[in-house]
C-alpha cells in the first residue's frame, strides 16, 4: 500500500523530466579524473599506501551520483553569464568533492553498509584491517576530499574579486552542512523533544543549503560582482533552493523507508532503525492512533512502514513536496534570468524532488 501511495502521487501536476546539460556533466567528470589522477600520483611518490588512499577516494568521488550540487551551480552561473565554461569547471567539480566528504563522513555516523550500491568507504577499509582502522580511514578520506576540494576551488582562474564572492558562498555551505548534521545526529538521541518544524530546520541546514540553495548562490558568483539584476536573482534563488532543497529532503525521507534498495543503492530502513526523528516520521506519530503508536514502536521494519502509510503520513508528505515545489517554480517566474537557465532550473527541480533514488 505505502509504494502504491508513493506510485499514485509522485508525477502528480508535476512537469515531466528531460535530459539537458549532458556535454557539462562530462566535462565535470573530466575535471574531477584529471585533478584526482594527479593527486594519485603525487601520494604514490611519497608512499605506495598513500596512493592507494587516494586510489580509493578517487573511487568514491567517481563512483556515479546525480551530480546535483555542480549541476545546480552551473545553471545558477548561467542564469546571468553567457561566459566560456572552462574558467568556471574547477569550482562546480569543487562542490563534488566537498559532497564526497560529507557522503563518507555521514556514512560513518550512521554506520551505513552501503552507498550508490556499492560498499561505504568504513566497510571497504574494515575488509583491509578491521572496524576500528576502517571508521579512521573513512574520516581521513572526507578530510582529504575537502581539503581537496579547497586546493581544486583555487584553481578557478578567475578575478579575485569574484573568487573572494564565491568563496563566502562556499564557507557559508559547508557551515551550514556541518550544523544541519549535528542536528542530524542531535536528534537521534532526544527524538521524543523533537518537532516537524525543527526536523524542516534540519532539512533546510543540512540538505538545502548544499544541495539546492548555496550551489545556486555559488554559481551566481561565480559570474561577478553584484549588480542589481544579480541581487534580485539571489534572493530568488535564496527562496527556490530552500523549497526544492526542504522538497528534496522530504522525498530522501520517503525513500528511506519506502525506496527499493536496488534502485537507491542504500538499505531500507536505516532511518527507523535509528530512531532519526524525520518529518515523515514525526507526522506519522501526529497522526496516529493509540494502538498504531505502539506498533510504531516495535521493531518489525515492514510493518513500521505499513503504519506509517497507514496513518496518512505519507500522503501529508507527498502533499508537502507538491506545495514546494509549485512555490519554487512560481519563485522561478519572477525571476531575471536567463530563459534557458528557467526551463532547465525547472527540470532539476524534478529530478531533484520526483526521484526513485
Amino acid at each position: 500500500m505505502a509504494n502504491d501511495t508513493l506510485e499514485q502521487n509522485r508525477h502528480r501536476e508535476i512537469p515531466r523530466q528531460t535530459t539537458r546539460g549532458t556535454a557539462v556533466l562530462d566535462a565535470i567528470e573530466g575535471t574531477l579524473a584529471d585533478f584526482l589522477t594527479a593527486q594519485i600520483a603525487s601520494l604514490d611518490a611519497v608512499d605506495p599506501a598513500l596512493g592507494g588512499l587516494a586510489r580509493t577516494t578517487r573511487d568514491l568521488v567517481l563512483a556515479g551520483g546525480k551530480r546535483l550540487r555542480p549541476t545546480f551551480a552551473y545553471w545558477g552561473w548561467r542564469g546571468v553569464s553567457t561566459d566560456p565554461l572552462e574558467p568556471v569547471l574547477p569550482a562546480l567539480a569543487a562542490l563534488e568533492l566537498m559532497h564526497t566528504f560529507a557522503l563518507v563522513h555521514d556514512d560513518v555516523m550512521d554506520d551505513s553498509a552501503t552507498r550508490r550500491g556499492r560498499p561505504t568507504a568504513h566497510r571497504i577499509f574494515a575488509g583491509q584491517h578491521g572496524a576500528r582502522f576502517g571508521a579512521s580511514a573513512a574520516i581521513l578520506v572526507g578530510d582529504l576530499c575537502l581539503v581537496w576540494a579547497d586546493q581544486l576551488l583555487a584553481r578557478a582562474p578567475l578575478p579575485t574579486a569574484t573568487l573572494f564572492g564565491v568563496r563566502a558562498r562556499y564557507d557559508r555551505m559547508r557551515v551550514e552542512a556541518v550544523t544541519g548534521q549535528y542536528l542530524d545526529v542531535l536528534g537521534e538521541t532526544s527524538a521524543a523533544d523533537w518537532s516537524v518544524d525543527r526536523a524542516l530546520l534540519v532539512a533546510r541546514l543540512k540538505t538545502a543549503s548544499y544541495t539546492v540553495q548555496r550551489p545556486l548562490q555559488f554559481g551566481l558568483a561565480l559570474a561577478g560582482p553584484c549588480s542589481d539584476i544579480s541581487n534580485s536573482l539571489d534572493e530568488a534563488y535564496e527562496r527556490y533552493g530552500a523549497l526544492v532543497g526542504e522538497a528534496f529532503q522530504l522525498r530522501d525521507d520517503l525513500l528511506g523507508v519506502f525506496g527499493d534498495p536496488s534502485v537507491t543503492g542504500k538499505p531500507a530502513g536505516d532511518d527507523l532503525l535509528t530512531g532519526k526523528p524525520t518529518a515523515l516520521l514525526l507526522l506519522a506519530r501526529q497522526l496516529a492512533t493509540p494502538a498504531q503508536l505502539s506498533l510504531l514502536e516495535t521493531a518489525d521494519l515492514a510493518r513500521i512502514a505499513q503504519v506509517i502509510a497507514d496513518t496518512g503520513a505519507v500522503a501529508r508528505v507527498e502533499s508537502m513536496i507538491q506545495e514546494r515545489v509549485a512555490a519554487a517554480i512560481a519563485a522561478l517566474a519572477a525571476a531575471p534570468l536567463a530563459a534557458e537557465a528557467r526551463a532547465a532550473l525547472i527540470e532539476l527541480t524534478v529530478r531533484a524532488t520526483q526521484r526513485p533514488a
